[in-house]
């Protein structure tokens, strides 16, 4: 799908938008890719213009809400099919999402896009052929094409996720020239996909899966066994983990991971909220 190159609106840009106007300005200065540059508008009275389109001033919008112009009005970045899936702005720029209420991305402390580099940095992508094995908002791509990767190769398995995406500012567009053909994503399953990859084909791994409780089988000996089978010797691999249950059951998630990594032939340590392993 190719990526959108409209405004995105959040309410406190409608609301600026709508103030410059009142004050009788003719024109206003702001971001509306979220914060990924800024750019000048034309105001009029009944609308206002945006690279050589105009636009009609938004009814009053929503907070933690994105809204982009689909042909006849702005809506809201989100869809339902089985699940709600919404990008969410954050106060960083680059946004977020979420799937059902729940925040895919950590933005308490800091912007997502920074948290993935700070990641993606323990696997030292230059030169090298990276997998990543869970695209979501494609950050973790982003950061690998920013720091020089070979090659990089996402697998996002939900549809509403990359079609997320392709509205997102701040996520990669394989297409785009600054990707330079680097970036191959695909829309499948990694746990089923990760069969077809060959033998020590991989530099790198970045394992970014859902939650235990929606997708154990990332979590599983099995799968890790595939990890380790499709990365060369003396590859890295950061898994992200968190903490989930650690305070409501005991539970410590990144230790388990740890021991499974272990069994499959990684040295493993703790690092930033997950696991830096190397192939033995």
């Amino acid at each position: 799908m190719s990526h959108y190159s409209g405004p995105l609106l959040t309410r406190p840009v409608a609301e600026a938008l709508l103030t410059a106007r009142d004050a009788g300005a003719n024109a206003w200065i702001g971001s509306l890719d979220l914060e990924l540059s800024s750019g000048s508008a034309s105001l009029e009275t009944d609308d206002w213009q945006w690279r050589s389109q105009r636009y009609p001033y938004p009814p009053t919008l929503k907070d933690r809400t994105i809204y982009y112009w689909d042909g006849d009005e702005f809506a809201s970045v989100s869809r339902y099919s089985g699940s709600l899936i919404k990008l969410v702005p954050t106060e960083w720029g680059a946004p977020t999402f979420e799937i059902d209420g729940i925040k895919m991305l950590p933005t308490s402390k800091e912007s997502p896009f920074e948290d993935a580099r700070r990641k993606v940095a323990l696997i030292e992508p230059s030169g090298k052929v990276v997998l990543d094995t869970c695209g979501g908002l494609g950050y973790f791509a982003a950061c690998c094409l920013e720091a020089g990767v070979a090659r990089v190769h996402s697998f996002e398995k939900n549809a509403d996720v990359l079609w997320l995406r392709t509205l997102n500012p701040w996520s990669p567009d394989p297409d785009a020239p600054v990707s330079g053909g680097r970036l191959l994503l695909t829309h499948a399953d990694v746990s089923q996909a990760i069969a077809q990859i060959a033998n020590a084909s991989v530099d790198a791994l970045l394992h970014d899966p859902p939650r235990f409780g929606i997708a154990g089988e990332l979590y599983s000996q099995v799968f890790y066994d595939q990890l380790a089978r499709v990365l060369r010797r003396g590859g890295r691999l950061f898994h992200y983990t968190g903490s989930p249950n650690k305070l409501t059951s005991g539970r410590d998630v990144p230790r388990e991971v740890e021991k499974r990594l272990q069994t499959a032939g990684f040295k493993t340590q703790l690092a930033l909220d997950g696991v830096l392993a190397i192939r033995r």
